[in-house]
C-alpha cells in the first residue's frame, strides 16, 4: 500500500472544509470553496497533492453518491402534480441552452460536420449548460415567503424534471462519441435500460417497502440502497454502455417514494459530506492547470457564463409567457431557472472521462456556478419588489 494516499486524504479533508467555510461566509456554495481548495493544493499552485488513480476512483464514488441523493430528494407525487407545463418549460430550459452552447463552441473553435468528434464537443458545452440547481433559488423564493405560489412551484418542479431531461441527454451524447457505435444502437440501448429501471424498479420498490414496513428506519435499508445504487451504476455502464451517474440516479428514484427516503438520504450525505463529496469537488480543482490559460480561454469564458444564463431566461420565460404566465412572473420563471451546482459538475466530469472537453473548460463551469448563485437571488428580490409595488400600487388606486 502507498501510505502517500493517507496524506492526501488528510490535507484534502482539511483545506476543502476550511475553503468551504470560506465560500458559505461570502455567501456562495461550499462546492466553489472546496475546488478552489482542490486548485490551491494541486500542482498549479502548492503541490501538496497530486492526481492519483486513487483519487480519481474516489471521486467518482463521490459523483454516484451526488447523483443517488439527488434521485432520492426527488417528489414523485409533486412531479406527477405539476402536469405537462413544468415538463414544457423544463423541455425549453434543455433545448435553448443545448443550442446556445453548441453555437457558442463553434463561433469560437469553428463548425465541424455532423456525428465528428468536434462536433459532439460542440454539442457537449451545450449539454453542460443545461443543468439547473434549484437550491439556492428555493432557499430564496422560502426566504421571501414566495415558495408555496405558483410560480415558485413551478421553477421547482421544471427544475427536477429539467435534470431528468438533462441526464438522458448526456446519456446519449456521451454513447455516441464511440465511433463503433451506431446512432440507433445508442438510442434503443437508452430506452431499454429506462425500460428495465421502470419494470425491475417497481418490483424492487416493492420488496423495499415490504421489508422497510416490518423494519422501520433500520441501517438495513441503507446499506441495501446503496447496494442497489452501486449495482445500477454497474448495469448501465457495462451492459448498456450509458453513463455510471445515470444508474445512480435511477436508484435513488426507484427508492424516494419510501417513507425512510428521508433517512435513506442522511446517510448517504454523511459518506458524501465526511469524504467522497469533498474529494470529488477538490479533484476537480487538481485537475485545473492555471499554466493552459490563454487568452482565448478567457473570452470562451466570459461567453460560456453569459450564454448559459441568458439562454435559461429566454428558454424558461418564452416557454412560460406561452403557457399563460404574464409580466414580471415569466422573468421569475426564467430567472429561477438560471442558477447551476453539483449537477452541472458532475456532467463536466464525465465529459473529460469522456475526452468531450479538457480540464481548463472546468474554469468555465466553475465561474457559472459562482456568477448564477450570486446573480439569482438579486435578480429574484428585484422582480419580487417590484411585482409586489406594482400590486400596492393597485391596491391604493382601487
Amino acid at each position: 500500500m502507498d501510505y502517500r494516499i493517507l496524506l492526501d486524504l488528510a490535507v484534502i479533508i482539511v483545506f476543502a472544509k476550511v475553503f468551504g467555510i470560506g465560500a458559505r461566509f461570502l455567501k456562495a456554495p461550499q462546492v466553489v470553496g472546496q475546488i478552489v481548495a482542490g486548485l490551491i493544493i494541486g500542482p498549479s499552485v502548492l503541490g501538496l497533492v497530486e492526481q492519483s488513480n486513487f483519487i480519481l476512483q474516489m471521486a467518482e464514488i463521490g459523483v454516484l453518491l451526488l447523483m443517488f441523493s439527488a434521485g432520492l430528494e426527488t417528489n414523485l407525487r409533486d412531479l406527477m402534480k405539476t402536469g405537462l407545463k413544468a415538463l414544457a418549460i423544463a423541455c425549453a430550459g434543455v433545448f435553448v441552452p443545448l443550442v446556445g452552447g453548441t453555437l457558442l463552441y463553434m463561433a469560437m473553435y469553428g463548425t465541424s460536420p455532423i456525428g465528428s468528434l468536434e462536433f459532439y464537443k460542440a454539442v457537449f458545452i451545450g449539454v453542460i449548460m443545461t443543468a439547473t440547481s434549484v437550491s439556492i433559488t428555493v432557499q430564496t423564493l422560502r426566504d421571501m415567503g414566495k415558495l408555496k405560489g405558483e410560480v415558485g412551484t413551478t421553477i421547482l418542479s421544471a427544475a427536477i424534471i429539467d435534470d431528468v431531461i438533462g441526464i438522458v441527454v448526456l446519456t446519449f451524447v456521451i454513447g455516441m462519441t464511440d465511433s463503433s457505435t451506431k446512432p440507433m444502437t445508442v438510442v434503443i440501448n437508452t430506452v431499454l435500460f429506462f425500460v428495465l429501471a421502470v419494470v425491475v424498479g417497481a418490483v424492487i420498490y416493492f420488496i423495499f417497502k415490504k421489508y422497510d414496513a416490518s423494519h422501520p428506519h433500520t441501517r438495513r435499508i441503507p446499506i441495501l440502497g446503496l447496494a442497489l445504487c452501486f449495482a445500477m451504476a454497474y448495469v448501465a455502464e457495462v451492459y448498456f454502455g450509458i453513463a455510471d451517474i445515470t444508474g445512480a440516479y435511477l436508484a435513488g428514484i426507484i427508492l424516494c417514494s419510501l417513507k425512510d427516503s428521508e433517512y435513506i438520504a442522511e446517510k448517504m450525505d454523511i459518506n458524501s459530506y465526511m469524504l467522497f463529496g469533498p474529494v470529488f469537488f477538490t479533484s476537480i480543482g487538481l485537475k485545473t492547470d492555471i499554466a493552459e490559460f490563454s487568452s482565448s480561454l478567457v473570452w470562451f469564458c466570459i461567453g460560456f457564463v453569459l450564454v448559459a444564463l441568458i439562454t435559461k431566461i429566454v428558454g424558461c420565460g418564452l416557454m412560460s409567457r406561452i403557457l399563460g404566465f404574464r409580466g414580471y412572473d415569466t422573468l421569475k420563471i426564467g430567472v429561477g431557472m438560471m442558477t447551476r451546482g453539483e449537477v452541472a459538475l458532475i456532467v463536466a466530469q464525465k465529459g473529460l472521462s469522456a475526452n468531450l472537453i479538457s480540464s481548463e473548460y472546468f474554469t468555465a463551469v466553475i465561474l457559472l456556478i459562482v456568477v448564477s448563485s450570486i446573480a439569482t437571488p438579486i435578480l429574484l428580490k428585484l422582480l419580487y419588489n417590484k411585482t409586489d409595488k406594482k400590486q400596492l400600487d393597485t391596491e391604493v388606486a382601487v
